[in-house]
């Protein structure tokens, strides 16, 4: 669905142009439809601690019915003659009840109740807000967490890394000169808006090339004031191009920005050592090559252009404006890793967690960050599956093969689901994250469904167990620590409970077996009221 190039979708925004189209679906059979019918048909899945307190329910009914009887049966014949028939029958009754009674941890409930909401308490703290009480323990026992990548992995912040200029690439900290036609190129053909207090407005990509201006301590304002804006080419998605021209002294600036193959077409010379010469063959293929380079990095390229005009044009169009143009450089973006995150996903690994990626994302790119991540070693091209390649495989392949693959890319809400599944067809727990409407089914389907606080849309928050304050994998992690501290604490309540009861069980067996009369029913219960609830409590 995201390679689709002439489709509109309801509930989208349509951020510039206008156009005409015509409807093929709505309701239910729209996009968004499809989504909410997968929400309504996810299956709900049992936490680890209800299965297990389910479970512990059973084999404690079993044995104590069982003991109950043995006990009632024994004290029968061996009292026998002690007291009338009548008087030893309800007295057995009462000691088999009362036995019943003290065996039952009746406090585990509200142990358990008590455990996992200071855990949620806890985990506020981290900034981890737990929607679903159970789910703090589901975090402990969690094998897989199935992450996306822009905001949670990912700053969500475009940010250059590489700039190529003078037939060399340049780390993001060297030291560029403020007249350097690329840097000039880069802040004059951009329409981000400064606001008060350095904040900028605009487009992703155009932000960050003014960010890396100021990062290279430029006055961009000084900037823009001395070379203000005359005349413009605005951006247009069939020649990927946008062109400016600014003051330049008593002259004229034509800045150039756009893909590098399209602005390469209207490039014509390059400067070397102050000199402009034509472009040769070689240094086009140069160009390209380090384009190409940059690329495989999962780097966003665009090309910078420039050009010296005495007077301004009377008609600004792409035929006068983008042509006879001077190469000026490419720069390089990335939304870069968070810079926890790496540390976060091995920390995750140590503890026997497995971290899959999961994004909408080209695979290139997505490969690229989860080998930067310690998500996917470097090399290793086919644990990456993307969405066309995985309608290709049936359920039952890809249930046997979901352990193969570590990043996902370019899927669809149907693939996200679906991969839930295979995991958890495979008797793991499993943690989603998402933060669009279109992740609201996984949400639901997975174990623990992870919204997001920042960026995530009310429907992703409504479908999730647990909502991240700050939208960080690190915080994910945390969370998991914190959800293993309370499966723990659970563990010593039961432990508790259950050798005090089984205490209690053991003394009336043998009190019984032997014939003596130690705890009356009334003293069962007593001891069972005094050590069932408060002594447990963490």
């Amino acid at each position: 669905m995201a390679d689709r190039i002439n489709m509109a979708y309801s509930s989208t925004n349509v951020t510039y142009g206008r156009g005409e189209g015509i409807v093929v679906g709505t309701g239910m059979n729209t996009e968004v439809g499809k989504i909410a019918t997968m929400l309504n048909n996810a299956d709900e899945t049992d936490t680890p601690l209800k299965e297990n307190l389910n479970h512990l329910g059973k084999i404690l009914t079993i044995m104590i019915l069982a003991i109950c009887v043995i006990v009632f049966v024994v004290g029968m014949f061996t009292k026998q003659g002690t007291e009338p028939m009548n008087a030893l029958l309800i007295d057995m009754f009462l000691v088999a009840v009362s036995l019943a009674v003290a065996a039952i941890p009746e406090g585990l409930p509200a142990i358990v109740t008590i455990i996992l909401a200071l855990g949620t308490q806890t985990m506020a703290k981290h900034k981890a807000i737990v929607r679903k009480l159970p789910a703090v323990e589901t975090l402990g026992a969690t094998d897989i967490i199935c992450s996306d990548k822009t905001g949670t992995l990912t700053q969500n912040r475009m940010t250059v890394e590489k700039i190529f200029y003078r037939g060399s690439l340049h780390d993001d900290n060297d030291e560029i000169e403020e007249n350097n036609p690329a840097l000039l190129s880069m802040v004059l053909a951009n329409d981000t808006k400064i606001e008060n207090g350095g904040d900028l407005l605009g487009d992703p990509t155009e932000t960050a090339l003014i960010q890396y201006a100021f990062d290279q301590n430029i006055n961009v304002h000084d900037l823009l004031e001395e070379h203000k804006r005359v005349q413009e080419v605005p951006f247009d998605s069939e020649r990927k191009l946008m062109s400016t021209v600014n003051k330049y002294g008593d002259k004229f600036f034509v800045a150039v920005k756009g893909a590098p193959d399209e602005l390469l077409k209207r490039v014509t010379s390059v400067k070397i050592n102050d000199e402009i010469t034509p472009i040769t063959a070689q240094q086009r293929q140069d160009i390209l090559q380090t384009n190409q380079d940059m690329a495989k990095k999962a780097l966003r390229v665009l090309g910078l252009a420039y050009k010296v005009i005495d007077k301004t044009y009377d008609d600004p169009s792409t035929d006068n404006v983008e042509q006879d143009l001077i190469f000026a450089g490419l720069a390089g973006m990335i939304d870069p890793e968070r810079p926890e995150a790496k540390a976060a996903v091995a920390e995750a690994h140590s503890a026997g967690i497995r971290t899959v990626m999961i994004t909408g994302d080209h695979q290139v790119t997505a490969q690229a960050i989860a080998e930067r991540l310690g998500i996917l070693e470097p090399g290793h091209d086919e644990r990456v599956l993307t969405g066309a390649q995985l309608d290709q495989l049936s359920d039952d392949y890809f249930k046997k093969h979901v352990a193969d693959y570590n990043v996902y890319a370019r899927v669809s809400p149907e693939h996200k689901v679906r991969i839930v599944k295979a995991w958890q067809a495979n008797d793991k727990i499993v943690a989603m994250t998402g933060d669009g409407v279109n992740d609201a089914p996984s949400l639901k389907q997975a174990d623990i469904g992870i919204g997001m606080g920042i960026t995530g849309t009310e429907v992703s928050k409504g479908a999730a167990d647990m909502v991240l304050a700050d939208d960080n994998f690190a915080t994910i992690v945390e969370a998991v620590k914190q959800g293993r501290k309370v499966f723990s604490n659970i563990q010593k309540a039961i432990l508790y409970l259950m050798s005090y009861n089984v205490g209690e069980v053991l003394t009336v067996f043998m009190m019984t077996m032997l014939g003596w009369d130690i705890l009356a029913p009334v003293q069962l219960l007593w001891i069972n009221l005094v050590t069932d609830t408060l002594p447990a409590l963490p």
